[in-house]
């Protein structure tokens, strides 16, 4: 855990002794649930460690990202998609320091294949393996961390600090977003999160973000509606609308204006 000028910490947990094989409704289950539903409704986020997700496969990763960012310009434009943040996004006046890629589905090896076909007439199959391998522990471990934040929520006070974190050397760390906070009816907080760095060295970071499909109705179960503690603060709203609203306007309070009770 790192701590703030503020005295702030983001939780760090471990689930190297059980990871994916936790018994679900067991008593270590519903220890980490409580856990996670904690550090989901003060922070957004926490840091976690696991052995699913191997040091190795890490080190691949980073070095087949420095192939990919190392690549021509006009090689890397050739990743262009209709989808809001798939395409290439490229060093600009805003972000001069930033350039990023998403693939979507990439944990399947088609998806996978496709991309790096793309970008090597040749192929690239270590980084091939290396993403889809990548991507599909995330997502498992994502299924998990969202089952344990359903299993009974409840309200505790966020601060909004920015808070310092170093993520464990072989540690990874999860975030809220926007759809799990309106599933929750703001019970679990969507961590607004930055990065500051400059031009001097070069930082890599992969990320798996699970989304729903663009035609999903995002809405709030009746539990979670109380009408004096918790009354309901999101109405149904299409996910793929949603989106492109964000994108349109890109402001912090997006959601609760498009969708805001």
């Amino acid at each position: 855990m790192e701590m703030s000028n503020e005295g702030e910490m983001i939780p760090c947990l471990d689930f190297r002794s059980g990871g994916l094989g936790i018994e679900e409704g067991g008593e270590g289950w519903r220890e980490m649930s409580e856990k996670v539903r904690e550090a989901c409704e003060n922070h957004g986020c926490f840091l976690f460690m696991c052995n699913e997700v191997p040091r190795g496969l890490c080190e691949q990763m980073f070095m087949g990202m420095k192939q990919l960012f190392d690549l021509p310009e006009e090689t890397k434009h050739k990743h262009i998609s209709s989808k809001p943040y798939r395409s290439y996004n490229a060093k600009g006046p805003i972000t001069p320091f930033f350039e990023s890629f998403g693939v979507d589905d990439a944990p399947l090896p088609t998806m996978a294949e496709a991309f790096t076909n793309l970008m090597w007439p040749k192929g690239n199959s270590n980084l091939c393996e290396t993403l889809k391998s990548m991507s599909s522990k995330m997502l498992e471990l994502s299924f998990l961390f969202m089952k344990m934040i359903v299993v009974g929520l409840q309200v505790q006070d966020k601060t909004g600090k920015w808070i310092d974190t170093k993520i464990p050397q072989e540690g990874f760390v999860a975030i809220v977003g926007d759809v799990l906070k309106a599933w929750s009816n703001g019970r679990v907080h969507a961590a607004t999160h930055r990065v500051v760095m400059n031009a001097e060295k070069e930082r890599y970071s992969f990320g798996l973000f699970a989304s729903p499909k663009d035609e999903m109705e995002i809405k709030v179960p009746c539990e979670l509606v109380e009408d004096n503690k918790h009354p309901l603060r999101y109405q149904p709203f299409n996910y793929g609308e949603y989106i492109h609203y964000f994108v349109s306007t890109l402001k912090r309070d997006a959601q609760e204006v498009f969708a805001g009770v």
